[in-house]
């Protein structure tokens, strides 16, 4: 019998601690537990205090999840709650992703003040951004646009667009929405033309392998179509890199039993790629994106990654 609150760790963003009320409100919802059964514990990890530089040229994903996974190991925390696309493809020893919450929209959202849409804004436009892959995405459809670095919260990303440093950015339309903040986008980009990063809008909960209350705990609020489609583009990432070094696109979607992947890498100026779908049975998640990455990896060739890595 549980007598003292779950310690459920997140980063300190508005956008983090809404991702982490959702899970503890489907954990009460789910297991009829009242919600000071879960304390929510705000931690600032060393991808929070540095904002001015990109993720590559410090060390990549686990800047924002280092400091929650060493107390999730020594125990202080019962859980830890994620953006799945922030997460490294290899966790800490110990660790694993346990569950999934339902996936929310997987699509970029363009917000722009010089135009509503990326295809008109004017020739030589400022785009911030702090995602190779955007960047990549951008310079595919519009090579004349200046990209620079935008990194930081949502709120400060916006008002940076607000004060003049760029003509348009772009974010996760799932942020937005949880942030109740899906009024803000001027155009939302399809996937066929703009396919999200791997595991973008699905919320991640990291805990500690071998430990079964937790997992019983968790299991609750799993959303197996998500573990599955999640599972499948994290594999395909692993294979390719998996660092913020990459432009590595990636989704997959679940349609009954089968599971449908879309993949693709980029040069960083958007002007080579290569590109893999492939179907199978969700079973087979795992296996189905390492081999749409082994695939995407022997069509590009050892020379396209050390080109520019």
């Amino acid at each position: 019998m549980q007598t003292k609150p779950f310690r459920i760790g997140t980063r300190g963003s508005p956008l983090a601690l809404a991702q982490a009320f959702e899970t503890r409100d489907r954990l009460v919802a789910a297991h009829g537990l009242v919600p000071e059964m879960f304390e929510i514990v705000p931690i600032m990890t060393k991808g929070d205090r540095i904002a001015d530089r990109a993720l590559s040229e410090v060390g990549g994903k686990g800047l924002f999840t280092e400091e929650l996974e060493t107390k999730l190991l020594s125990g202080e925390l019962d859980f830890a709650v994620h953006s799945s696309k922030d997460m490294a493809t290899k966790l800490p020893d110990g660790l694993h992703l346990s569950a999934f919450l339902p996936r929310e929209d997987v699509r970029d959202a363009f917000i722009g003040r010089a135009a509503p849409k990326l295809t008109e804004l004017p020739h030589g436009a400022t785009v911030g951004s702090a995602s190779l892959r955007r960047q990549a995405l951008i310079r595919r459809v519009r090579p004349d646009l200046n990209l620079i670095l935008f990194r930081g919260a949502v709120a400060t990303r916006l008002r940076k667009l607000d004060e003049g440093m760029a003509h348009a950015t772009l974010l996760a339309f799932a942020g937005l929405k949880r942030l109740n903040m899906d009024d803000i986008p001027t155009q939302l980009l399809e996937t066929k033309d703009f396919l999200p990063a791997p595991a973008q809008g699905a919320i991640g909960i990291e805990s500690r392998i071998g430990d079964s209350r937790i997992d019983d705990l968790l299991a609750a609020v799993n959303h197996r179509p998500t573990y599955d489609a999640v599972s499948c583009e994290r594999a395909f990432l692993s294979v390719l890199d998996g660092s913020c070094r990459t432009p590595i696109a990636g989704y997959a979607h679940c349609d009954g039993d089968d599971l449908h992947f879309s993949g693709l890498i980029l040069t960083p100026d958007g002007q080579t790629e290569h590109s893999v779908e492939i179907s199978g049975k969700r079973l087979q998640a795992l296996e189905l994106g390492i081999k749409a990455g082994e695939h995407v990896r022997a069509a590009a060739g050892p020379g396209f990654f050390e080109s520019w890595t």
